[in-house]
C-alpha cells in the first residue's frame, strides 16, 4: 500500500474515534442520562487534565525507550477498552473517572499521530512540509464522517456512540503495528539535567512578558472551544423542546449540522497563508477571536426556521476561529522562541489551549450554565409560554412526557421541577467573554508583522 495512503489512513481514524462521541456526548448526558450541567463541564474538562501531563510523560517515553507506533497502538487499544466500559457507569461521578481513564490514554496519541507521521516521511526522504498537510486534512474528514454515522443510525443520545468510537479504536490500534517502524530518537542527553528531559526549560518563557501575555490569551482562548465542542449539539437537539420546531432538520440532523463546522476548517486552513502574508500574525490571531464573537452571537439569534442562516453561518465562521489562531499561535511560538526549547514551546502552547484552557472552560462554563442560565419550571403554563405554546397543545403534552418525563396536574402543576437552559443568553454572554478577550488582546499585545515570519507556510 501506498505510504501516504497509509498515513492518510491513520490520521483518518485517529480523529473518527474521537469525533463519534465528542459532539454527541452532551446529547447522552443531558437527554438520556439527565444529569445536570456542572457535571457535565466537569466531565468534558478530563481532555484538559490528560492534556496537561500525558502527553509530556508518553513523549519522553517514545524518545527514550519504546518505539512511537508501538506505544500509540498500546494507547489507542486501551482507549477502545475504556470506551465499552463507559457507557455502563450509573452515577456521574463514575462516568467522569472512567473518562479521565479514556482521555489519559487518547490525549497524548493526538501528539504522537504527527510524530510518527514525521518520522515515516523523513525516512522516506518526502517533503514534510509540502506532504503531511494532505494528510492531516483527512483528520478532519474522518472526525465529520464520524459525527455523520453517529447522527444517521440514531445513537447521537446513546451509548452506541462509545461502542463505534471503541471497535475503531482498537482497529486503530492493530492497525498502528503495521506502519514502518519509529524508534526512539535518544537526541536527549540521558545526563542532562531532568528539568531538561522533561522539557521543563520552556516554562521560562514565562519570565518574558510578551510571551506570558500571548500563553495568557491561548489559556483563554482555549476555554471558547470548549464551549461549542461540548454544548453545541445539544443547543441544537433541544431546539425539540419547542413544538414548533420538534420536527425540524437542525433538531433530527443537529450532528450533519454541527459538522459544517469541521467542514469549514478544511477550507480555510487552504486561505491561512494569504490572511497571514496579508495581515500578519497578531491581526490573524485578532481575526480568530472576533470571529468566536460571531460564532457565539449568530447561535444565540438563530433558530431552525426564520433563523437557519444564522446557524450554518455560525457553523461556517468557526472554521476561520479554530483554525486561524492554532495556525498562527504556532507559528508565533515557532518564530519567537529559541530552537533548543522550539519543541517544548509548542507543547506548553498545546498545553495552555487544551490543557488548562480546556479545564477552565469546561468547569466555569458547566457551572455558570447550571448557576445562572437554566429555568427551573414548575406550572404548565410557564413551561409553555416560554416554549412559546399552550398547556393544552398535543405536541407540548409529548414533549413534557418524553424529554421531561412528567405531567400536568389537575391543578396545572407539573409533576416534577422541569430544568430548561436558556439558550440564547447563554451563547451571547459567550460572546461578550470572547469580545472582552479580542480588545484585550488588541490593545495588550504588541507583535510586528514580519514577512519572514510567514515565508516557511506560504511558499
Amino acid at each position: 500500500m501506498n505510504l501516504k495512503l497509509r498515513l492518510t489512513i491513520l490520521s483518518f481514524l485517529q480523529f473518527f474515534v474521537w469525533g463519534a462521541w465528542l459532539i454527541t456526548m452532551a446529547n447522552f448526558w443531558f437527554g438520556t442520562k439527565h444529569w445536570d450541567g456542572a457535571q457535565f463541564g466537569a466531565v468534558f474538562g478530563t481532555m484538559g487534565i490528560a492534556s496537561i501531563f500525558m502527553p509530556t510523560i508518553t513523549g519522553i517515553i517514545a524518545d527514550r525507550w519504546v518505539n512511537a507506533e508501538r506505544i500509540y497502538s498500546v494507547l489507542q487499544i486501551l482507549y477502545g477498552a475504556v470506551l465499552f466500559i463507559l457507557p455502563h457507569a450509573e452515577t456521574p461521578n463514575s462516568f467522569f473517572s472512567i473518562m479521565l481513564v479514556a482521555m489519559c490514554f487518547y490525549m497524548p496519541t493526538i501528539a504522537l499521530t504527527n510524530s510518527i507521521s514525521y518520522t515515516i516521511l523523513k525516512n522516506s526522504h518526502l517533503d514534510v512540509v509540502k506532504d503531511f498537510p494532505p494528510i492531516r486534512v483527512w483528520g478532519t474528514v474522518g472526525f465529520i464522517v464520524a459525527m455523520w454515522i453517529t447522527n444517521l443510525t440514531g445513537n447521537k443520545a446513546t451509548e452506541g456512540q462509545f461502542y463505534i468510537a471503541g471497535v475503531a479504536a482498537v482497529a486503530l490500534g492493530l492497525y498502528a503495528l503495521t506502519l514502518p517502524k519509529c524508534p526512539p530518537q535518544k537526541l536527549i542527553d540521558k545526563n542532562a539535567p531532568l528539568s531538561e528531559q522533561l522539557g521543563l526549560n520552556a516554562f521560562k518563557l514565562f519570565g518574558n512578558f510578551k510571551m506570558a501575555l500571548f500563553f495568557l490569551f491561548s489559556m483563554l482562548l482555549g476555554a471558547a472551544l470548549q464551549l461549542t465542542n461540548a454544548y453545541g449539539d445539544v443547543f441544537l437537539s433541544e431546539f425539540a423542546h419547542f413544538p414548533k420546531y420538534a420536527n425540524s432538520i437542525v433538531v433530527e440532523k443537529s450532528t450533519i449540522i454541527m459538522s459544517i463546522s469541521q467542514i469549514s476548517e478544511t477550507l480555510f486552513i487552504l486561505a491561512i497563508p494569504f490572511f497571514l502574508r496579508r495581515y500578519g500574525i497578531k491581526k490573524v490571531m485578532l481575526i480568530s477571536m472576533l470571529a468566536w464573537v460571531l460564532r457565539f452571537g449568530l447561535f444565540a439569534y438563530g433558530d431552525p426556521v426564520n433563523g437557519l442562516w444564522m446557524i450554518i453561518l455560525s457553523c461556517v465562521v468557526y472554521g476561520m476561529a479554530f483554525d486561524f489562531f492554532n495556525i498562527s499561535g504556532s507559528l508565533f511560538v515557532e518564530t519567537t522562541t529559541d530552537k533548543k526549547i522550539r519543541s517544548s514551546a509548542q507543547g506548553l502552547f498545546m498545553m495552555m489551549t487544551n490543557g488548562f484552557g480546556a479545564v477552565l472552560g469546561s468547569y466555569i462554563a458547566g457551572w455558570a450554565i447550571d448557576k445562572f442560565f437554566t429555568i427551573k419550571f414548575t406550572t404548565a403554563s410557564e413551561l409553555s409560554s416560554y416554549l412559546e405554546t399552550t398547556p393544552t397543545d398535543s405536541t407540548f403534552i409529548e414533549i413534557l412526557k418524553n424529554s421531561f418525563n412528567a405531567v400536568v396536574n389537575p391543578d396545572g402543576t407539573l409533576s416534577n421541577v422541569v430544568l430548561v437552559k436558556n439558550w440564547p443568553h447563554i451563547w451571547l454572554y459567550f460572546a461578550g467573554y470572547a469580545l472582552i478577550i479580542a480588545v484585550l488582546f488588541g490593545v495588550f499585545f504588541k507583535h510586528k508583522h514580519s514577512a519572514e515570519d510567514v515565508k516557511n507556510i506560504t511558499h
